[in-house]
C-alpha cells in the first residue's frame, strides 16, 4: 500500500524533480563557466 503511495507520488513529481535537477546542473555548469565568481573573490580580499 505504502509503495504504491510511493510510486503514485514520484510518478506525479518525476517532471518537476527532472525540471529542477535540469536547473541544477545548468547553474553549476554557468557557474564554472564564468569567471565573475573568483573576481569577485578577487574585489572582496582587496576591499578588505
Amino acid at each position: 500500500m505504502a509503495l504504491d503511495a510511493m510510486i503514485f507520488v514520484s510518478k506525479r513529481l518525476q517532471r518537476v524533480a527532472f525540471a529542477i535537477l535540469c536547473l541544477m546542473a545548468a547553474q553549476l555548469v554557468l557557474a564554472s563557466c564564468e569567471p565573475e565568481p573568483s573576481a569577485m573573490a578577487a574585489k572582496v580580499t582587496l576591499g578588505g
